[in-house]
């Protein structure tokens, strides 16, 4: 079926579509699970366990589950995928996961929860979101660019079995299977012993459900096509960062699974807003200042593109095939993200609102 859509339609149009359902899905059950690194991180560095902490590794689990469970069964082959087939930086994880994490404390969201809550009506998250977007592209393509790869070149690791913890450890993707669900059925205990809605918990599931679906199809429409067809999965950062540039220079926009994608978890959040009754228009106020989440918009927007991908792009996805530098980013993302609340909550109550 995927070769006769392939003739048919193209590699572009073919992935556009897959990243517009991928997107719904992770836009609408991020939104209702409340899906969010930024509040698992706090409750983890205040020690308030709860509902949120509970809901991230939900849905990190059930990522690792769905996809190493794939790759048990001969389905899913991820190793040439970028985050284990090229070169890696771990210099590049470590510093710039740091400042993902303390830039997300200081926006109140991460790239994909900014995305979410724009669709919401959330203006704070709207400007932070287009500073994040314009950063990253700076740090891709732009100005920004001889810094991260200077930083990146620090500390580098070469791509191949080298690149993946599993490999490394001589773990296989069957007992990976196995880790994976057990932690999945405590998560769901947990969530649900500290009280949560069985739909929000259900939903944090399939935003893990999501990241497997895109190495799938994008796996899926690689293996049938003819052209070079990039396996990968959801992430925000250079997507972003792509589609805006596409939308300003471009009369049309290039088809592929990045520029499907970010329209689709706009969709999907908005729709399930809309639903729920949580769409409404939120702007910056006086405990808000906008200098904060500028300056965290900057933060993530370069981190991410050091640390190679975001908290879902370097966190879910590239941690659930359990590349090193992903696990590494996904650390000190929680490092940066967790020091960070715990200096603004010691610092005077007006100087941490400033």
């Amino acid at each position: 079926m995927i070769e006769q859509l392939l003739d048919r339609f193209g590699e572009g149009p073919v992935l556009f579509v897959l990243a517009l359902g991928v997107g719904m899905l992770f836009g609408a059950a991020a939104q209702h699970s409340r899906f969010c690194l930024r509040s698992a991180t706090i409750e983890f560095a205040t020690r308030a366990w709860g509902s949120s902490l509970s809901i991230w590794v939900i849905a990190f689990s059930a990522a690792v589950l769905g996809v190493q469970s794939m790759i048990a069964f001969g389905v899913l082959d991820v190793s040439q995928a970028r985050q284990l087939a090229a070169t890696g930086s771990l210099s590049g994880a470590v510093i710039g996961g740091a400042l993902f994490g303390t830039g997300m404390i200081l926006a109140r969201g991460c790239a994909s929860r900014l995305l979410v809550l724009s669709a919401t009506g959330n203006l704070r998250a709207v400007i932070t979101g287009l500073v994040l977007t314009l950063t990253a592209q700076a740090s891709l393509r732009g100005g920004l660019a001889p810094m991260r790869e200077a930083l990146g070149a620090l500390w580098t690791v070469p791509g191949g079995s080298s690149r993946n913890l599993l490999t490394a450890f001589d773990i296989s993707p069957t007992t990976m299977t196995i880790v994976s669900g057990a932690t999945l059925l405590c998560a769901l205990w947990f969530a649900q012993a500290k009280g949560t809605a069985v739909s929000r918990i259900f939903a944090a599931v399939f935003v893990g459900v999501a990241v497997a679906l895109g190495w799938m199809g994008t796996y899926a429409v690689a293996t049938a096509s003819f052209g070079v067809v990039a396996v990968s999965s959801v992430t925000f950062p250079s997507p972003s960062a792509d589609t805006l540039m596409g939308l300003v220079n471009e009369r049309a926009l290039p088809l592929g699974f990045g520029s499907g994608l970010v329209p689709g978890v706009f969709l999907g959040a908005m729709g399930m807003a809309m639903m729920t009754d949580d769409a409404r228009i939120q702007r910056f106020e006086p405990d808000m200042p906008m200098e904060r989440y500028l300056l965290g918009g900057v933060l993530m927007g370069f981190g991410s593109m050091l640390a190679g991908g975001c908290a879902v792009g370097a966190g879910m996805s590239g941690g659930s095939v359990f590349a090193v530098t992903a696990w590494v980013a996904l650390l000190f993302m929680w490092i940066g993200a967790a020091a960070t609340q715990l200096v603004l909550l010691h610092m005077p109550r007006s100087t941490a609102a400033a």
